[in-house]
């Protein structure tokens, strides 16, 4: 149940981010962010009768995927060398003129 709360607030945190994600991306984040929250709240304190619950391990595959898929997508700052640097600054004031 734990879990399955943590993995509700990581994908809602995911669709906070605007940085790297499709607005689809985006909403499949937070509409399964919401619904296992949701269904951790109601199992934690709506779920009274005391019974049995199944929590099937695939329901866990999700959140992984999706947190691969958001740092896969990230648009990594460009690690550029001195003479790049220098090129670019040359190329800007040259268009400048």
């Amino acid at each position: 149940m734990g879990l399955l709360a943590l993995s509700g607030v990581i994908m809602l945190a995911l669709a906070v981010v605007r940085q790297g994600q499709s607005g689809a991306s985006r909403s499949i984040n937070g509409i399964f962010g919401a619904v296992y929250l949701g269904y951790a709240f109601y199992l934690a304190f709506l779920f009274v009768d005391g019974g049995s619950y199944l929590i099937f391990f695939q329901a866990f595959i999700l959140p992984v995927v999706m947190v691969v898929n958001f740092f896969r997508n990230r648009t990594p700052k460009p690690k550029l060398t001195e003479t790049q640097k220098a090129w670019r600054e040359y190329q800007r004031s040259a268009g400048q003129q």
